[in-house]
């Protein structure tokens, strides 16, 4: 049943290559952000959990 829906899809066949696509550049752009954010920013966050202060700011921000 299921094979006859979805051979009657007209272009079916982009749709797990877009989809792959969509997977690749997602995990290639996060890649690629790993390597270029500031260091600092990485021990900022890595600090945040054993840190006593509450911060009632407005948004996230880059220290």
């Amino acid at each position: 049943m299921k094979k006859e829906i979805l051979s009657s899809i007209e272009n079916v066949e982009i749709y797990p290559i877009i989809s792959l696509l969509i997977f690749v550049i997602f995990f290639i752009g996060m890649f690629i952000w790993v390597i270029r954010v500031d260091k600092s920013y990485i021990n900022h966050m890595k600090d945040m959990p054993f840190n006593d202060k509450t911060q009632n700011s407005g948004g996230y921000e880059k220290v």
